[in-house]
Protein backbone atom coordinates (compact mmCIF):
# COMPACT_ATOMS: atom_id res chain seq x y z
CA UNK A 1 0.00 0.00 0.00
CA UNK A 2 1.54 3.25 -0.64
CA UNK A 3 2.30 5.54 1.98
CA UNK A 4 -0.17 8.37 3.07
CA UNK A 5 2.29 11.50 2.59
CA UNK A 6 0.07 15.08 2.37
CA UNK A 7 2.46 18.47 1.72
CA UNK A 8 0.59 21.54 3.43
CA UNK A 9 1.12 25.27 2.95
CA UNK A 10 -0.03 28.02 5.43
CA UNK A 11 0.04 31.18 4.73
CA UNK A 12 0.53 34.30 7.69
CA UNK A 13 -0.51 37.79 6.95
CA UNK A 14 -1.54 40.90 8.40
CA UNK A 15 -4.74 41.90 6.65
CA UNK A 16 -6.16 45.39 5.61
CA UNK A 17 -9.30 46.19 7.65
CA UNK A 18 -12.79 46.31 5.32
CA UNK A 19 -10.80 45.97 2.09
CA UNK A 20 -11.59 42.89 0.51
CA UNK A 21 -9.79 43.66 -2.64
CA UNK A 22 -6.27 44.39 -1.37
CA UNK A 23 -6.31 41.36 0.74
CA UNK A 24 -7.11 38.97 -2.24
CA UNK A 25 -3.91 41.18 -3.71
CA UNK A 26 -1.83 39.73 -0.98
CA UNK A 27 -2.70 36.32 -0.91
CA UNK A 28 -1.77 36.02 -4.28
CA UNK A 29 1.48 37.55 -4.17
CA UNK A 30 2.17 35.69 -0.78
CA UNK A 31 1.39 32.54 -2.05
CA UNK A 32 2.81 32.87 -5.49
CA UNK A 33 6.27 34.16 -3.54
CA UNK A 34 6.87 31.10 -0.97
CA UNK A 35 4.31 28.64 -2.46
CA UNK A 36 5.62 26.56 -5.48
CA UNK A 37 3.80 22.55 -5.00
CA UNK A 38 2.10 21.43 -2.23
CA UNK A 39 -1.34 19.89 -1.62
CA UNK A 40 -3.24 22.35 0.79
CA UNK A 41 -2.94 25.70 1.05
CA UNK A 42 -4.68 27.36 4.02
CA UNK A 43 -5.39 30.74 5.01
CA UNK A 44 -5.86 32.51 8.04
CA UNK A 45 -9.52 33.51 9.78
CA UNK A 46 -11.34 36.67 8.45
CA UNK A 47 -8.34 37.69 5.90
CA UNK A 48 -10.60 38.91 3.81
CA UNK A 49 -11.76 41.79 6.07
CA UNK A 50 -9.52 41.48 9.31
CA UNK A 51 -10.14 41.17 12.79
CA UNK A 52 -12.95 43.87 13.55
CA UNK A 53 -16.44 42.51 13.75
CA UNK A 54 -18.04 46.04 13.51
CA UNK A 55 -16.67 45.66 9.56
CA UNK A 56 -17.44 42.09 9.38
CA UNK A 57 -21.10 42.77 7.52
CA UNK A 58 -19.87 45.36 5.19
CA UNK A 59 -17.96 42.74 3.32
CA UNK A 60 -20.83 39.97 3.96
CA UNK A 61 -21.04 37.72 0.95
CA UNK A 62 -23.38 34.75 -0.26
CA UNK A 63 -21.88 31.59 -1.10
CA UNK A 64 -23.53 31.67 -4.88
CA UNK A 65 -22.15 34.56 -6.45
CA UNK A 66 -18.65 35.45 -3.53
CA UNK A 67 -16.07 36.78 -4.75
CA UNK A 68 -13.92 35.33 -2.39
CA UNK A 69 -14.82 31.94 -3.38
CA UNK A 70 -13.61 32.49 -6.72
CA UNK A 71 -10.45 33.54 -6.21
CA UNK A 72 -10.23 30.34 -3.81
CA UNK A 73 -11.34 28.29 -7.11
CA UNK A 74 -8.53 30.26 -9.00
CA UNK A 75 -5.78 29.47 -6.50
CA UNK A 76 -6.96 25.72 -6.36
CA UNK A 77 -7.18 25.29 -10.01
CA UNK A 78 -3.62 27.61 -10.45
CA UNK A 79 -1.21 25.32 -8.11
CA UNK A 80 -3.41 22.11 -8.55
CA UNK A 81 -4.39 21.84 -4.75
CA UNK A 82 -6.84 21.60 -1.91
CA UNK A 83 -7.68 24.95 -0.07
CA UNK A 84 -9.16 25.33 2.91
CA UNK A 85 -9.68 29.23 3.10
CA UNK A 86 -9.52 30.48 6.29
CA UNK A 87 -12.79 32.35 6.85
CA UNK A 88 -15.39 35.07 5.53
CA UNK A 89 -17.97 36.48 6.31
CA UNK A 90 -20.92 34.48 5.04
CA UNK A 91 -24.43 36.12 4.22
CA UNK A 92 -27.12 33.54 4.79
CA UNK A 93 -30.31 34.53 3.83
CA UNK A 94 -29.59 37.43 6.27
CA UNK A 95 -28.05 35.83 8.59
CA UNK A 96 -24.22 36.04 9.05
CA UNK A 97 -21.71 33.48 10.04
CA UNK A 98 -17.49 33.37 9.88
CA UNK A 99 -17.75 30.40 7.90
CA UNK A 100 -14.04 28.33 6.10
CA UNK A 101 -14.73 27.11 2.55
CA UNK A 102 -13.20 24.49 1.73
CA UNK A 103 -12.12 23.52 -2.24
CA UNK A 104 -10.61 20.89 -4.19
CA UNK A 105 -8.16 20.76 -6.68
CA UNK A 106 -10.56 21.54 -9.26
CA UNK A 107 -11.54 24.39 -7.59
CA UNK A 108 -15.16 22.79 -6.62
CA UNK A 109 -16.60 24.47 -3.39
CA UNK A 110 -16.65 20.69 -1.54
CA UNK A 111 -18.28 21.77 2.05
CA UNK A 112 -17.84 24.71 4.89
CA UNK A 113 -17.32 24.87 8.37
CA UNK A 114 -19.18 27.60 10.22
CA UNK A 115 -17.07 29.08 13.62
CA UNK A 116 -18.67 27.08 16.60
CA UNK A 117 -17.89 29.56 19.52
CA UNK A 118 -17.85 33.11 18.90
CA UNK A 119 -15.52 35.13 20.85
CA UNK A 120 -17.60 37.89 22.92
CA UNK A 121 -14.95 39.01 25.56
CA UNK A 122 -12.60 42.17 26.59
CA UNK A 123 -14.85 44.49 24.38
CA UNK A 124 -14.59 42.27 21.24
CA UNK A 125 -18.33 41.78 20.33
CA UNK A 126 -18.09 38.97 17.27
CA UNK A 127 -21.28 37.46 19.18
CA UNK A 128 -23.14 40.55 17.96
CA UNK A 129 -22.42 40.34 14.23
CA UNK A 130 -22.32 36.87 13.50
CA UNK A 131 -23.67 33.80 14.27
CA UNK A 132 -22.39 30.38 15.87
CA UNK A 133 -22.51 27.86 13.38
CA UNK A 134 -24.04 24.17 14.40
CA UNK A 135 -21.68 21.32 14.18
CA UNK A 136 -17.64 20.31 13.55
CA UNK A 137 -17.36 19.30 9.84
CA UNK A 138 -14.42 16.69 9.26
CA UNK A 139 -13.61 16.91 5.44
CA UNK A 140 -11.63 13.65 3.60
CA UNK A 141 -9.05 15.38 1.75
CA UNK A 142 -7.65 12.76 -0.48
CA UNK A 143 -7.64 10.17 2.35
CA UNK A 144 -6.37 12.63 4.99
CA UNK A 145 -9.47 13.22 7.32
CA UNK A 146 -9.30 16.68 8.65
CA UNK A 147 -11.20 18.11 11.16
CA UNK A 148 -12.07 22.29 10.82
CA UNK A 149 -11.82 24.74 13.82
CA UNK A 150 -11.34 28.34 13.76
CA UNK A 151 -9.50 30.53 16.17
CA UNK A 152 -11.31 30.30 19.82
CA UNK A 153 -12.82 26.89 19.25
CA UNK A 154 -8.99 25.93 20.61
CA UNK A 155 -10.55 26.27 23.66
CA UNK A 156 -13.27 23.53 23.36
CA UNK A 157 -11.36 20.19 23.70
CA UNK A 158 -14.77 18.50 23.32
CA UNK A 159 -14.27 19.71 19.04
CA UNK A 160 -11.09 18.14 18.77
CA UNK A 161 -11.67 14.44 20.73
CA UNK A 162 -14.92 14.55 18.67
CA UNK A 163 -13.14 14.81 15.51
CA UNK A 164 -10.20 12.19 16.78
CA UNK A 165 -13.02 9.79 17.61
CA UNK A 166 -14.42 10.37 13.95
CA UNK A 167 -11.17 9.42 12.85
CA UNK A 168 -9.12 12.45 11.97
CA UNK A 169 -5.69 12.65 11.10
CA UNK A 170 -5.38 16.69 10.73
CA UNK A 171 -7.03 19.70 12.96
CA UNK A 172 -6.74 23.04 11.35
CA UNK A 173 -7.37 25.97 13.07
CA UNK A 174 -7.50 29.02 11.04
CA UNK A 175 -6.96 32.21 13.64
CA UNK A 176 -7.04 35.69 14.19
CA UNK A 177 -5.39 35.61 17.48
CA UNK A 178 -4.52 38.69 19.82
CA UNK A 179 -0.68 39.15 21.04
CA UNK A 180 -1.78 39.68 24.18
CA UNK A 181 -2.97 36.20 24.63
CA UNK A 182 0.60 34.17 23.71
CA UNK A 183 0.32 31.73 26.80
CA UNK A 184 -3.46 29.89 25.21
CA UNK A 185 -2.67 30.14 21.91
CA UNK A 186 1.13 28.14 22.50
CA UNK A 187 -0.39 26.00 25.19
CA UNK A 188 -3.77 25.05 23.96
CA UNK A 189 -2.69 24.54 20.37
CA UNK A 190 0.06 21.93 21.09
CA UNK A 191 -1.77 19.98 23.66
CA UNK A 192 -4.76 19.44 21.38
CA UNK A 193 -2.43 17.56 19.00
CA UNK A 194 -0.77 16.27 21.88
CA UNK A 195 -3.51 14.64 23.84
CA UNK A 196 -5.32 13.15 20.30
CA UNK A 197 -2.08 12.16 18.90
CA UNK A 198 -2.85 14.24 15.58
CA UNK A 199 -0.88 16.77 13.07
CA UNK A 200 -1.80 20.38 13.75
CA UNK A 201 -1.85 23.63 11.29
CA UNK A 202 -2.28 26.24 14.10
CA UNK A 203 -2.20 29.47 11.55
CA UNK A 204 -3.35 32.54 12.83
CA UNK A 205 -3.15 36.47 11.11
CA UNK A 206 -0.12 38.84 12.27
CA UNK A 207 0.38 42.89 12.31
CA UNK A 208 -1.19 45.60 12.80
CA UNK A 209 -5.35 45.40 13.99
CA UNK A 210 -6.98 48.73 14.98
CA UNK A 211 -7.08 51.06 18.27
CA UNK A 212 -3.88 49.86 19.13
CA UNK A 213 -4.52 46.31 19.07
CA UNK A 214 -2.42 43.77 17.39
CA UNK A 215 -2.35 39.76 16.01
CA UNK A 216 -0.02 37.24 17.64
CA UNK A 217 1.49 36.17 14.86
CA UNK A 218 3.68 33.03 15.41
CA UNK A 219 1.82 30.15 13.24
CA UNK A 220 3.21 26.90 13.77
CA UNK A 221 2.55 23.01 12.38
CA UNK A 222 3.11 20.84 14.74
CA UNK A 223 3.12 17.09 14.63
CA UNK A 224 1.17 14.48 16.83
CA UNK A 225 4.17 14.28 20.05
CA UNK A 226 3.92 18.05 20.22
CA UNK A 227 7.04 18.71 18.32
CA UNK A 228 6.63 22.17 15.75
CA UNK A 229 8.05 20.75 12.58
CA UNK A 230 7.23 24.43 10.97
CA UNK A 231 6.77 28.01 12.10
CA UNK A 232 6.64 31.68 11.09
CA UNK A 233 7.87 33.29 13.88
CA UNK A 234 6.95 36.81 15.28
CA UNK A 235 5.27 39.01 12.65
CA UNK A 236 5.87 38.13 9.49
CA UNK A 237 4.20 36.97 6.24
CA UNK A 238 4.60 34.26 4.17
CA UNK A 239 3.93 30.49 4.23
CA UNK A 240 5.21 27.76 5.83
CA UNK A 241 5.15 24.20 4.27
CA UNK A 242 5.49 20.99 5.92
CA UNK A 243 5.62 17.10 4.54
CA UNK A 244 3.07 15.40 6.73
CA UNK A 245 3.41 11.00 6.97
CA UNK A 246 0.86 9.30 8.27
CA UNK A 247 2.35 5.97 8.93
CA UNK A 248 4.71 6.75 11.40
CA UNK A 249 1.38 8.62 13.51
CA UNK A 250 -0.31 5.24 13.12
CA UNK A 251 2.22 3.73 14.55
CA UNK A 252 2.92 5.75 17.04
CA UNK A 253 -0.97 5.60 17.79
CA UNK A 254 -0.84 1.69 17.97
CA UNK A 255 1.97 1.89 20.47
CA UNK A 256 0.76 4.56 22.86
CA UNK A 257 -2.86 3.55 23.18
CA UNK A 258 -3.69 6.34 25.42
CA UNK A 259 -7.16 7.13 23.94
CA UNK A 260 -8.34 3.47 24.66
CA UNK A 261 -8.17 4.27 28.37
CA UNK A 262 -10.58 6.55 28.38
CA UNK A 263 -13.67 6.04 30.56
CA UNK A 264 -17.19 6.28 29.30
CA UNK A 265 -18.11 8.73 31.35
CA UNK A 266 -16.51 10.45 34.21
CA UNK A 267 -19.48 11.20 36.88
CA UNK A 268 -17.75 13.33 39.32
CA UNK A 269 -17.87 12.17 43.28
CA UNK A 270 -18.77 15.47 45.25
CA UNK A 271 -17.60 14.89 49.12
Amino acid sequence: MEEKIINVSAVQMCSKIGDTEANIKKVEELVKRDVSKTDIIVLPEVWTCGWSPKHFRETAEKISNSKVINFLSHIALNYNCWVIGGSFIENKNGHYYNTCPILNRKGDLVTTYSKNHLFSYYGCEEGCFVEAGDNPVLVDIEGVKTGLTICYDIRFPEIYRAYRKSGADLFVNCAAWGLKKPIPWECMTRSRAVENQTYMVALTQSGYIENQEWNIGHSRIIDYKGETISEIKDQKEGAMNATLKMEPMYDFRGKCTCLKDIKPNYEVKCV
